[in-house]
């Protein structure tokens, strides 16, 4: 059986699940192909999944978008993923030919074909970015003009008239939609605003989902900005709201307006590479016991055990810190946060070394106090 998540909803999929349950009772299997999956909101992949836990329906489940982001985690777990990658220029091109030739394509029965001239195929190509129906949408507008004019041949000027909007070359499934995200981000990182906002504009062109743009934005803002301006994530967060709330076309100048606050902000990875250092040491294995001042305390009991013996309330400290042990014994001179002098995340610099003293702390590379 075979359901559209672009017309399906909760009570459509209940349906096909309950005639699967009965068609199981009868010993035939059922397998369900759900297209376009990622248009189900995570309510309605939460209903396909007892189903496919207990086995009621062997689950197909066909997207264009990025299955890490649109599909329910516990979902994705269960489930092997395929990916389908773009035709190449030459599988569009025997694609292309035989719709020329054939009756189910452009010929007509009489024998007629329309000719498509080498500059006309080879722009088609480019335009197609490995998109089969992209491909052929073009080639039968363009070949619709042509009828209109009274003639049988396709060229260049015919194919650009025939088309909207100048196609990108991207395909939201293959190398290219990876490739210019990738150099959306990178430009962002290297503050070439002006690269950043042509990526941009490529993607939207394609139709990119702006969900996808706009979420990449947000992580750009915390990985690639941190500290050095932290409202930028702010900016971020909203714009990714606003992208939720209006849609496109509107959406495309709030990412616009978020796109250039990253790109324009000053740059620095402090964060992203402290938390990276602080996994690498729980990951080996390093962090022994919390202190045992800093464990819960609120239960009976616990005194008897020495937790909270001893703690310090910062806010009762000179200054709001309170100078005591917070790290594992093993970590005690652990330095996960190396902040930058870039933008603000100078004042967090001149800030950390005033914590350090008070916190009575020892920095690598540093005599004690």
């Amino acid at each position: 059986m075979e359901i559209s998540a672009v017309t399906a909803g909760v009570k459509d999929v209940r349906a096909e699940l309950d005639t699967a349950k009965r068609e199981l009772a009868r010993g035939n299997p059922t397998v369900l192909f759900v297209d376009e999956v990622h248009r189900f909101s995570k309510a309605q992949q939460d209903v396909l999944l007892p189903a496919v836990e207990n086995r009621l329906v062997t689950l197909i489940a066909a997207t264009t978008e990025n299955p890490s982001f649109s599909v329910i985690s516990p979902l994705l777990s269960r489930s092997l993923l395929l990916t389908l990658r773009p035709l190449t220029d030459e599988g569009i091109g025997v694609l292309l030919d035989r719709a020329l030739v054939d009756e189910r394509g452009l010929a007509t029965p009489a024998g007629g074909t329309y000719a498509l001239t080498a500059d006309a195929r080879a722009a088609l190509l480019q335009m197609a970015g490995g998109d089969a129906r992209r491909a052929l949408t073009y080639l039968e507008e363009a070949a619709a003009g042509a009828t209109a004019r009274g003639d049988d041949t396709i060229d260049l000027a015919a194919l650009e008239q025939a088309v909207d909007r100048a196609a990108v070359r991207y395909d939201k499934g293959g190398d290219q939609h990876y490739d210019v995200i990738s150099a959306f981000i990178k430009s962002i990182r290297g503050s070439d605003v002006q690269a950043a906002l042509h990526y941009l504009a490529r993607m939207l062109e394609a139709g990119e989902d702006p969900r996808f743009i706009a979420r990449r934005l947000v992580i750009s803002a915390s990985e690639d900005i941190g500290m050095a301006q932290s409202s930028v994530l702010q900016t971020c967060v909203a714009a990714a709201q606003a992208v939720q709330l209006i849609g496109m076309p509107e959406a495309r100048i709030t990412l616009a307006h978020a796109t250039v606050a990253c790109a324009m902000a000053p740059k620095s990875n402090a964060a992203y590479l402290g938390i990276a250092r602080a996994l690498e040491d729980v990951r080996a294995g390093r962090g022994r016991e919390v202190p045992a001042h800093l464990r819960d305390a609120h239960y009976q009991g616990a005194a008897a055990l020495g937790h909270g013996k001893g703690y310090r309330y910062a806010h009762d400290a000179p200054h709001s810190v309170a100078r005591q042990q917070y790290l594992p014994d093993d970590l005690l001179d652990a330095e996960y946060y190396r902040p930058t002098r870039n933008g603000a995340e100078a004042a967090m610099a001149d800030r950390l070394d005033v914590l350090v003293e008070l916190l009575g702390k020892h920095r690598p590379g540093r005599s004690r106090g």
